[in-house]
């Protein structure tokens, strides 16, 4: 969605490589949306995959100019390097652009090898432990992955989780910490009490039930799983809404069976976007008890729904989780440990205020779209 705020950087030319955009997006997809959508200005090329033969090879998103190139994930480096190599020849960018350290980063590098002197951004948006990610380069050939860090010019990672990686990776120079952000205003607008209480009904829900919600992909990392069976230790009166897909879902929905919580438990799959905000005003507490995580928009969305949230001290949640002032931390793998947290919040309606309120602040003071898009302007791009 494009922001009526437009910034200027003077007339730049610059190649984004990234596995995947829209309409095959994840978080960090939608954050180069977001932030190229509020930049003027600067022409933003990009060099994704083309996963279905319905995709357009060319076409024009938001202020991106798409090129969807016929790879796959083994091969899209070098075949994104080469058809990079044939734009800039016509277009002669002013930088390159890799989303994440994976196989757009290494096309990045390849690009790299053959123009020396067009400087590279790297941004990292990861959201596995460190750990997993340092073993899982090896597959990559671990010396040749550890070139995409120390060749990159410019580093930028969404939190300080994601800094300290990069550093651990071999890049020498300073990061730029810029954070995801959201839409503050597409949160704002709270649903009508008949909205609510038509919603809550149609999963058999009523307007008395302390309704719980979590926005994930279902991944082992995101740990949905501890969310339903903290529901085993909580009153019947709370019900559990889980927005999102993802491999694990068929086994979560046989655990929310076996535990015996499937009429308290609903899985409404992919949702939209722009429909999220409702389900959010719809419901009472916000929870993802991760395992890691590199940032965690959904987070933020939260917050700027005004919903309390919970979740674990790992990754970049630190960034802006404060215990106590902008959410609750609950222990990693502790269903037990939720449910505390869960009938704390309950308990305390000034605690509940006080989060909601402060959360509300944060998010729009530090991690709205339009702020962030200032930050890579100011810290990235025009260092380019």
């Amino acid at each position: 969605m494009a922001s009526s705020t437009m910034l200027t950087t003077g007339n730049k030319r610059i190649l984004i490589f990234s596995l995947a955009y829209y309409p095959v997006e994840g978080g960090a997809e939608i954050a180069v949306k977001e932030i190229t959508n509020r930049i003027n200005d600067i022409e933003f090329d990009m060099i994704t995959m083309r996963f279905d033969d319905n995709h357009a090879e060319k076409e024009k998103v938001g202020n991106v100019n798409l090129y969807r190139i016929k790879a796959n994930k083994i091969t899209f480096p070098i075949e994104a390097a080469l058809f990079a190599r044939k734009l800039h020849k016509e277009k002669h960018y002013d930088a390159i652009w890799s989303i994440m350290a994976n196989r757009a980063g290494g096309a990045a590098l390849f690009f790299k090898y053959t123009f020396p002197e067009v400087p590279f951004i790297l941004t990292l948006q990861e959201g596995d432990p460190i750990e997993y990610m340092k073993r899982r380069s090896l597959y990559w050939i671990n010396p040749f992955f550890r070139k995409i860090f120390t060749n990159a010019d410019i580093v930028q990672a969404i939190s300080l989780y994601l800094s300290d990686y990069a550093s651990i990776m071999g890049h020498k120079g300073k990061v730029e910490v810029i954070p995801n952000g959201v839409d503050y205003k597409n949160f704002q607008t709270e649903i009508k009490d008949s909205e609510k209480m038509e919603l809550r009904n149609r999963f058999g829900f009523s307007t008395t039930d302390t309704l719980l919600i979590t926005t994930s992909r279902l991944v082992e990392k995101n740990a949905v799983g501890d969310i339903i069976l903290a529901l085993k230790s909580l009153p019947e009166h709370y019900k559990l809404l889980i927005l999102g897909v993802g491999p694990q879902e068929r086994d979560l929905k046989a655990l929310a069976v076996d535990a015996l919580l499937e009429s308290r438990v609903k899985f409404l799959g992919h949702i939209p976007s722009e429909d999220v905000p409702k389900y959010l005003h719809a419901s009472d507490i916000f929870i993802r008890p991760s395992i890691a995580e590199g940032f965690g928009n959904s987070f933020i969305e939260a917050m700027a729904a005004g919903l309390p949230v919970i979740a674990t001290p790992v990754g970049g949640i630190v960034d802006f989780l404060r215990d106590g002032e902008t959410g609750l931390f609950c222990e990693v793998k502790d269903p037990e440990n939720i449910a505390r947290q869960v009938t704390k919040l309950a308990g305390d309606p000034d605690l509940r205020q006080k989060l909601i309120n402060n959360g509300r602040n944060l998010a729009r003071e530090k991690y709205d779209w339009d702020l962030v898009a200032k930050e890579m302007k100011a810290r990235v791009f025009d260092k380019v």
